[in-house]
């Protein structure tokens, strides 16, 4: 792994981003759909971000994007087990509020949409 910048991979994070504020906030009335998606597009978001700047093996990278994924569930987890509340409404929407495996499953989905994504093109080159 090291350092490298893609504009490419800037670019589709960019792109992604304006996709995943839209669905956070026009979309909030598309309940599971809104929710489940944006939770697939969230690691996919993640993985492009960190691509951004890594040059490191496609399953390396998505594999930390997931773990992204998973460590914010934990914390919700532990947010809600605690009965701590987050008082700000920004980091509420991001990070979400609930603990819940249908998420990991959509970050799963995300983790296997970057590989069917990238490593066709990784091994075209």
């Amino acid at each position: 792994m090291k350092i490298q910048f893609n504009p490419r991979a800037l670019a589709a994070a960019v792109l992604l981003f304006i996709v995943l504020v839209v669905l956070a906030t026009i979309g909030a009335r598309w309940g599971w759909v809104r929710s489940f998606l944006g939770d697939t597009l969230a690691v996919i978001w993640v993985y492009y971000v960190f691509k951004t700047v890594l040059r490191a093996p496609v399953l390396l990278l998505a594999s930390l994007a997931f773990a992204v994924g998973a460590l914010v569930e934990l914390g919700q987890y532990l947010v809600t087990l605690m009965g701590w509340r987050i008082p700000n409404p920004v980091l509420r929407v991001v990070f979400g509020s609930t603990a819940d495996w249908w998420d990991v499953a959509a970050y799963a989905l995300g983790w296997l949409a970057v590989l069917a994504i990238e490593l066709p093109l990784h091994r075209r080159t």
